[in-house]
């Protein structure tokens, strides 16, 4: 593994395990077994290191996500689409998407908030255009675009954060069954 990716595995995990803020250069640089020269030479610092790692990590999924986007299906195929991109996200790099969970509900101060935010927003941007895209297919939509959005979101999101907990130290794995029950719930509600 070459230095670059070696630093940015052992900073998420660090950063996972302990939060960014508590951190120092000396740990992460320890754990690599590189020198702090060699960190500042690839990141600049370590709020460098954050940003690079961030955006390593979401470029890959942000490919995956604009393939979902861009399915000219139902809305309900869409949705389930988006729910197993987003899930496996989660599966095959669970430490990345706490840390990032994590970083976005820091202080609005924070400069790991700043690092993160930008990403939040494009996707929360991506998934109200989806339901953008969708006004024609639902007729309640009334400019609600944004609300159901964050709805969505959410609801995926505390699934998967709940998930974890169950599951705690063991691998994750969500079946297609159960991201068609949190879709159809979303759509359809308690009734479906």
């Amino acid at each position: 593994m070459e230095n670059r990716e070696l630093i940015m595995q052992c900073a998420k995990t660090l950063f996972y395990a302990k939060g960014y803020d508590a951190v120092g250069v000396q740990e992460i640089v320890d754990r690599a077994g590189i020198t702090k020269p060699t960190l500042y030479y690839y990141f600049g610092s370590k709020f460098g290191l954050l940003k690079t790692l961030i955006e390593v990590k979401f470029g890959e999924f942000r490919v995956q996500l604009h393939e979902v986007e861009g399915l000219d299906c139902r809305i309900e195929e869409v949705l389930y689409r988006f729910a197993r991109t987003y899930c496996s996200f989660f599966e095959n790099d669970r430490e990345f998407y706490m840390l990032f969970m994590a970083l976005y509900y820091s202080a609005r101060e924070n400069e790991a908030y700043q690092a993160v935010k930008p990403y939040v927003t494009e996707f929360y941007e991506l998934v109200v255009g989806i339901f953008d895209r969708a006004s024609g297919q639902l007729g309640n939509m009334n400019g609600r675009q944004r609300q159901f959005a964050i709805g969505f979101i959410g609801t995926i999101n505390h699934y998967l954060m709940l998930r974890f907990e169950e599951d705690g130290a063991q691998k994750v794995q969500i079946s297609e069954t159960e991201i068609d029950a949190v879709v159809r719930q979303f759509m359809y509600g308690i009734f479906s």
